[in-house]
């Protein structure tokens, strides 16, 4: 059973939000970096992230997010539940569609907010990029040549 934020039982987590695949696998590489904090993960119950994410807190998030507006709605539904019950210290994104309502819910909820832009869009920025850009309290790159579609960004190098 999930404890409101006001139990004050839980410490604050960080709250890794993805979609499952590629997505997923970049989150997985920054295991170094969040490994000591408590942690909570949103994304896809598919068999893979099952498998990659045995033992971890998982919130299972709706798919198909792509052009789907019912899971659009559902994921918002799903982010305010997760952010109103849960201390959440920052979400953390590479996207795709499932971070939109996290991200922009924690942003309204004074949340630090970070994406990072997945490693193979190098010319063009993607559309979660660009619609959680202007809730992000930080944009990472993977590249150097990425700074060209978001000259604020750091370069945080490669993850895979």
């Amino acid at each position: 059973m999930e404890q409101n934020i006001e139990d004050g039982a839980d410490p604050p987590v960080l709250l890794l939000v993805g979609s499952s695949g590629g997505h997923l696998a970049q989150l997985l590489a920054l295991r170094p970096w969040y490994e000591r904090w408590p942690r909570c993960w949103v994304t896809f119950d598919t068999p893979e992230a099952v498998s990659l994410l045995a033992g971890e807190e998982v919130v299972p998030a709706y798919h198909p997010t792509t052009r789907n507006v019912p899971n659009l709605l559902r994921n918002a539904i799903l982010a305010r539940r997760v952010l109103r019950r849960r201390r959440v210290a920052a979400v953390v994104t590479t996207g795709a569609g499932v971070a939109v309502p996290f991200v922009v819910l924690a942003w309204l909820r004074r949340i630090p907010t970070v994406y990072i832009e997945v490693y193979d869009r190098i010319d063009s920025p993607t559309l979660t990029a660009r619609l959680c850009r202007p809730f992000l309290s930080a944009m990472l790159v993977q590249w150097e040549e990425q700074r060209r579609q978001y000259p604020e960004a750091t370069v945080v190098g490669t993850l895979l």
